[in-house]
């Protein structure tokens, strides 16, 4: 299946296009400009999605800046539309897809670099990577969701905890530690909180943590010491950084620790308890237990600023500020 080819009078072929944020080079976030690019082509097993919100994350940074150029195996080509997370509705389907239909909300995640992202009034997405967005959840959480709420429901999947036993996520009121603190907690875990500021505290306290702690402000191990006398279970690092490889002594030797990959820097000096580097299982059996749960639940996303997308290159310059949660990108 072709969505792109049309032919004009006179037989010449028009590709339909659609507006979009691109890069014709890496680098900072002046190199975001506004254009017309054309649309994606959906192959048998894709979905063509109408995008209206889009993920703004750190990651997306590190990509405008050429930070994944050849590392996934694909050679970088322009223009480059960034843009790994998106919520909307179908707008075509492939010839061999049949769990959606014209118009379903949807939420996907993606890679780029392979086939564009979601800065873009479309995105193409292989099904098995698109999920419905679960009736109680907006789609603008949605939007913002689905990397961040699948690493860290891989990130606990690898610990293994049981119920009522101790957890320790690290960066807690960011994007993946705040979804991770309401999925623990929907596993019965008990749930130290390491937070950011007063108002990342305030968001993991109500996200049901058990207890909170601002790592910019207390002493992270003795609380974690005092959280878990004979040490804590395991930890799930969603920020990198001195204060968080201090805190990983509260980890029993016994215990477990869960990195997602790209979460830097990574420890100096290994932790006594073995470390698991990890990525998110974003397929249909990672989207359809997070759905599941989602809809068992009062499960949330917390979305601090949404931006129109005429400025994006506000949002990128937001991710080097203090917020909570997440930032989105209202596309259509």
């Amino acid at each position: 299946m072709d969505s792109r080819v049309e032919r004009a009078a006179g037989g010449a072929i028009v590709v339909p296009q659609m507006n979009a944020v691109a890069l014709d080079r890496f680098g900072g976030v002046d190199e975001l400009s506004s254009r017309r690019v054309p649309l994606p082509e959906v192959g048998d097993d894709d979905v063509l999605i109408r995008v209206e919100f889009a993920g703004v994350a750190s990651w997306d940074a590190f990509e405008r800046e050429g930070g994944y150029d050849g590392v996934f195996g694909v050679a970088s080509t322009f223009p480059y539309v960034l843009g790994w997370d998106a919520a909307g509705t179908v707008a075509a389907v492939g010839r061999d897809v049949t769990r959606f239909d014209v118009g379903d909300r949807v939420y996907a995640s993606t890679m780029p670099v392979k086939r564009g992202g979601f800065y873009a009034e479309y995105g193409v997405v292989e099904a098995e990577f698109v999920a419905h967005v679960p009736d109680r959840l907006p789609t603008e959480q949605a939007g913002a969701m689905p990397w961040d709420a699948l690493t860290a429901l891989s990130g606990l999947d690898l610990l293994g905890l049981r119920p009522d036993e101790t957890l320790m996520v690290f960066g807690a009121s960011g994007g993946v530690g705040h979804m991770a603190v309401q999925l623990a907690r929907y596993s019965g875990l008990r749930v130290l909180a390491v937070a950011s500021g007063d108002d990342g505290v305030a968001l993991a306290r109500r996200l049901g943590a058990d207890d909170v702690v601002n790592g910019r402000k207390e002493d992270v191990l003795a609380a974690a010491l005092e959280f878990a006398p004979g040490g804590l279970d395991a930890a799930l690092v969603t920020a990198g950084g001195e204060t968080a490889e201090r805190s990983l002594r509260a980890v029993k030797k016994s215990g477990r620790i869960a990195w997602p990959n790209g979460v830097m820097p990574v420890p100096v000096t290994p932790p006594g308890p073995p470390v698991s580097y990890y990525d998110g299982d974003i397929s249909r059996a990672g989207t359809d237990r997070l759905n599941a749960i989602i809809e068992a639940s009062s499960f949330e996303v917390h979305v601090a600023r949404t931006f129109p997308f005429k400025r994006v290159k506000d949002a990128h310059r937001t991710l080097n500020d203090h917020y909570v949660g997440k930032l989105a990108l209202k596309v259509g």
